[in-house]
């Protein structure tokens, strides 16, 4: 016998931070220097921040009814340990704030299998009307969500490298 059982009213739980599902780094990836290429850290990156999206109901089926969307706006990206083909990982995300049109968060990847944090990546990202070509306001069940996701994350410490920036120190 087959239950049909209806999640519909259940309300995301927000663990703090919020773990990526098993990623492995694709053989593909790899550069000529025997590494995970630059630009696949923010391929790995993005999937963990589509599975929050997917969370907060900001996922694919919202896209493609409502045509609103988080565009990346600045991001700062930290390598810190190599990866190599094969390799599995899990990225975190902390919510460090947000407001009706914007999202800043924090992400962490980590070797799954070893520990090692191999990288960071600060976001800032806007709430876009897609048909519009400009940012708006989301809507109030995603709101609440985030609001959701900002109390679970603000029991968490600050991430040291949030806020950072590139600077070379002026040597007199």
């Amino acid at each position: 016998m087959n239950l049909m059982i209806d999640h519909s009213d259940l309300k995301p739980v927000f663990f703090a931070p919020f773990v990526s599902s098993v990623m492995r780094v694709e053989t593909e990836w790899i550069d000529y220097n025997g590494h995970l290429n630059m630009a696949y850290y923010n391929v790995l990156f993005d999937r963990a921040a589509d599975e929050v999206l997917a969370l907060i109901g900001a996922g694919l089926d919202y896209v493609a009814l409502k045509r609103h969307s988080y565009y990346t706006a600045e991001t700062h990206l930290r390598y810190l340990r190599e990866l190599k083909a094969g390799d599995a990982v899990r990225a975190t995300v902390q919510l460090l704030d947000h407001d009706a049109k914007r999202l800043h968060y924090f992400q962490q990847l980590f070797h799954a299998e070893h520990g090692f944090m191999a990288a960071t990546l600060e976001v800032m990202a806007l709430h876009v009307d897609m048909e519009a070509g400009r940012t708006a306001p989301a809507p109030p069940p995603i709101a609440t969500r985030l609001a959701e996701m900002k109390a679970a994350h603000s029991r968490l410490p600050r991430p040291e490298a949030a806020g950072r920036r590139i600077a070379m120190p002026h040597r007199a």
